[in-house]
């Protein structure tokens, strides 16, 4: 596998730069999301939520309508694809700059998501599970996160069993992505899926390796904000979590991630700006 070398997105023909990390801000349109935060019920707080993060220095939106979080109840197509228009929809109206990403494993919701203004879809289920994600993102033609899950949100703590986690994670990805290229999809983002089918101490591993991430030729996510990888280690809540996220994230920028999808923007742009301002910062 080549070293990294693309470090840029081609966002509805805008050219996005990735040289420097950018900062993905966290919206759950659900009831149910483990961090009770980054939760919306109305579109103005969406609005004025949102307005935040870019004030805070966002370059992008997560808009989820479905929680992936261990146990998280079952959502019908129809209505999480809802939701995720209901959303879309606004934000494109008033913030025509924002990067808005959809957060779905399913196509038919990536779809309508696109549809409705979003620019890329971020699939935490890797094409795992809806065998037209890959050829309907390809059709699409946006920008995909392409991220390393075992199982389903229902089943993934039960799969967490590798022979070696580090080469069988690289191994899976480097697998779908070149199906992805074979599609014609060439604007991919990698995530290691941090907490979907890995235990604590195998997440710590997949941070202390991120760097080898890059090995696969394109941008890493680091989604880590408040999990349990945090909150666990340090026997808090994940409303308390925000010092230990700050602490990671750093750790993933000193080892390549480009971006960052948190639910706290502001500390995550003074995040990078300290880290840039250190000297790490090459273009």
């Amino acid at each position: 596998m080549s070293q990294v070398s693309k470090k840029t997105l081609n966002i509805r023909g805008r050219l996005v730069d990735l040289s420097a990390p950018l900062v993905m801000g966290i919206i759950n349109i659900t009831p149910d999301s483990f961090y009770s935060g980054s939760r919306v019920e109305s579109e103005n707080e969406l609005v004025e939520k949102v307005g935040q993060m870019v004030t805070q220095g966002a370059a992008m939106v997560d808009i989820g309508g479905y929680s992936t979080r261990p146990g998280a109840q079952e959502v019908g197509v129809k209505e999480e694809g809802d939701r995720i228009e209901s959303a879309v929809a606004p934000l494109t109206k008033y913030f025509p700059e924002l990067i808005i990403s959809v957060d779905t494993f399913r196509a038919a919701v990536a779809e309508r998501g696109i549809a409705s203004g979003a620019h890329i879809v971020n699939d935490v289920a890797g094409g795992n599970l809806d065998d037209d994600m890959f050829d309907t993102v390809a059709k699409l033609k946006v920008p995909y996160v392409l991220m390393h899950m075992r199982g389903t949100p229902q089943t993934m703590n039960q799969l967490t069993s590798y022979k070696l986690l580090l080469p069988e994670v690289l191994s899976d990805l480097k697998r779908k992505i070149d199906v992805l290229r074979s599609k014609g999809v060439t604007d991919l983002i990698v995530d290691p899926g941090f907490g979907f089918a890995k235990t604590i101490p195998q997440n710590f591993e997949l941070i202390k390796h991120l760097s080898e991430f890059q090995a696969l030729g394109y941008p890493v996510l680091a989604g880590l904000s408040r999990k349990t990888t945090i909150y666990k280690t340090l026997h808090i809540s994940p409303e308390e979590a925000l010092n230990g996220t700050t602490v990671l994230n750093t750790l993933a920028l000193q080892q390549g991630a480009s971006i960052l999808r948190v639910h706290d923007v502001g500390p995550a742009v003074e995040a990078v700006k300290l880290w840039m301002a250190a000297g790490n910062y090459t273009n």
